[in-house]
């Protein structure tokens, strides 16, 4: 095997993964494999021997033709989503080394039931800088550290871009205001017994099943602790904490911001069914809240 068909073989072996990229990224299935075509020419005429790592390589690569490809889009108000992706038949497009291969509906049809027509519409609000975070850190795992370069910016504002994304695309969901608003008052609620330190008031806004779990720096994630009265006792414990808290919503969800210094925080984030609250998450990792879109209601 010579060093353009092991190079092929290693760029098939990713193939999969970059298209679900750049559909993720595009919404069109011509448009991905068009990226991903484009990223073959790119690594056909790179130094293959000095890259270490192929596959985030080319994650990169894909990633940025994208971005290239949405701003693009962007500048002439394109919208591949006036149609199904399934509709958009990319055809025929260029494989490795140059041979035609015929477009697969089936995959096709695969890739959009992956992702969603739903979601593809709500990322198409999306800048593309933010869309490009969100996709690759949210969807595939990138690090930041990899994603700043790309959009040209530092890591901490990449992040930022994640977390407006995740906002935005939470925020679409089908949930109505009105429903917002009912998980407020029941963490308002819940926030209010544990400043009393009632205990009925707490088991009260609890389901039954309630779960609760404390992720601690060093620590990990401890033990779950389970059922209405087991986490209304530790909640009642949270009291005094609970005179520096106060309700935030948290990617887009309500919760609760406990900080009694700026080296002393906690947010707690919760699920809610219902009227009743079934499960607890503290995080007090402060690198996990550093990432997280807190926002105080009203300002």
């Amino acid at each position: 095997m010579d060093e353009r068909e092991w190079l092929g073989a290693r760029f098939e072996e990713n193939r999969g993964h970059l298209r679900a990229v750049a559909y993720r990224m595009l919404g069109s299935a011509a448009e991905a494999e068009d990226a991903v075509q484009e990223a073959w020419l790119r690594l056909s005429r790179a130094d293959a021997g000095r890259v270490e790592n192929l596959g985030g390589w080319l994650t990169t690569v894909v990633g940025r033709v994208c971005l290239d490809m949405l701003r693009s889009r962007v500048s002439r108000r394109e919208d591949p989503l006036d149609q199904s992706p399934l509709d958009q038949n990319p055809g025929t497009s260029l494989g490795v080394g140059g041979r035609e291969e015929a477009g697969d509906p089936e995959q096709q049809a695969v890739l959009a039931d992956s992702v969603g027509l739903a979601l593809l519409v709500v990322l198409e609000t999306l800048d593309p800088a933010e869309r490009l975070a969100f996709v690759l850190h949210d969807m595939f795992g990138v690090p930041f550290d990899e994603i700043a370069p790309i959009v040209e910016r530092t890591p901490a504002a990449a992040r930022q871009l994640a977390s407006r994304a995740r906002r935005r695309v939470r925020g679409a969901s089908p949930a109505p205001d009105t429903d917002l608003a009912r998980r407020r008052e029941v963490v308002d609620a819940f926030l209010t017994a544990a400043r009393g330190g009632n205990f009925d008031a707490l088991v009260a806004v609890l389901a039954p099943d309630v779960t609760s779990r404390t992720d601690a720096p060093g620590l990990g994630t401890t033990p779950l602790v389970r059922g209405a009265r087991a986490v209304a006792s530790g909640a009642a414990m949270f009291g005094r904490a609970a005179m520096f808290a106060q309700p935030v919503l948290v990617d887009g969800h309500p919760g609760v911001l406990a900080a009694q210094d700026e080296h002393d925080r906690r947010v707690l984030t919760f699920r809610i069914e219902g009227d009743l609250i079934t499960e607890i998450e503290i995080i007090t990792d402060p690198e996990r809240i550093r990432i997280l879109d807190i926002v105080v209601p009203g300002t």
